[in-house]
């Protein structure tokens, strides 16, 4: 509960402060949390992330204000947060579909971003089984692609679906570059308001890596002809949680991984730290299709 109440501080300052610097720093310190945890745990809740909130939040008040006073374009534009005419109209076309000149037209449609307000619900009563790890550091060879908005949502879905059917060949290749043909790991990273990045990558030993993979060995520079990049994870410690045993087990995935944030992050001791998230793919088990499992790896500190 101290959660809920915390976060909707948050709120409350945010809208308190629309028209001023918002320092999430400080809009953190209303939820007694860290920047990037608040704004991890914020995305997975909403849907979308705390700068998108407010980006939305501005230009639904600055539309209001150019269809229903007489301000000037530029002085709205100044006022929540603009640097430029140039750069407010469009976000203002982006976001209502018509240029702030026109808000004042007879019939022009604005849209309206509502403010968030957070009801308390009766949740939990499920048991959920992880396991808390500190995993030495391990070195992934995989290729990436920028993602917009937060991994949680619906459009991750379709981004990350898409990814996987386009890149086939190119996943062919990791397989045969990997030393565990059981896993393959997905990295989440470099989060910002905007997106994320997306890794698909298998792990890779150091004599495939020193010799196989080695330009100076092979004469072939692997890496840069397919487009592969090195991604290396430190030790970190982590909330490993897994889903249950299915042929396709990607929507148990979405589902446990914002159980995760709304029943158990909330209201545990430990928070996300800025490190890679991970999903670990066990796609080749024995057994076949019915023993796949994805495990999810969440870099943690105490609070």
């Amino acid at each position: 509960m101290d959660w809920i109440i915390g976060i909707q501080h948050a709120i409350d300052y945010i809208e308190d402060n629309l028209t001023e610097t918002i320092d999430y720093e400080e809009v953190a310190k209303k939820c007694y949390s860290s920047s990037y945890h608040f704004q991890r745990v914020f995305s997975i809740l909403c849907g979308f992330t705390l700068g998108e909130y407010i980006r939305n939040r501005r230009l639904t008040l600055a539309g209001r204000e150019l269809a229903t006073t007489n301000a000037k374009v530029i002085d709205v534009a100044m006022k929540y947060g603009y640097e430029s005419p140039d750069s407010f109209a469009k976000a203002f076309q982006k976001f209502h579909g018509i240029l702030p000149s026109q808000a004042r037209s007879n019939g022009s449609n604005l849209k309206s971003f509502s403010r968030l307000v957070l009801k308390f619900s009766l949740e939990g009563g499920t048991t959920m089984n992880y396991k808390i790890e500190t995993k030495p550091a391990i070195t992934l060879i995989g290729y990436k692609k920028r993602f917009k908005g937060t991994p949680y949502d619906s459009l991750r879905q379709h981004q990350e679906g898409d990814f996987f059917a386009s890149t086939r060949a190119s996943q062919w290749m990791l397989k045969g570059m990997s030393n565990d043909k059981m896993a393959d790991y997905c990295v989440l990273t470099n989060f910002d308001d905007e997106g994320y990045d997306f890794y698909i990558s298998v792990t890779i030993d150091d004599y495939e890596r020193n010799n196989l993979y080695n330009k100076e060995v092979t004469g072939i520079d692997f890496m840069d002809k397919f487009n592969f990049d090195e991604i290396i994870i430190p030790e970190r410690t982590y909330f490993v949680f897994e889903t249950e045993k299915g042929k396709m087990p990607i929507p148990e995935y979405f589902d446990l991984r914002k159980q995760i944030a709304t029943e158990w992050l909330s209201n545990n001791e430990y928070q996300i730290t800025d490190s890679p998230e991970l999903a670990v793919y066990h796609w080749g088990v024995v057994g076949g299709y019915p023993e796949r499992t994805i495990e999810i790896w969440i870099p943690i500190e105490k609070k």
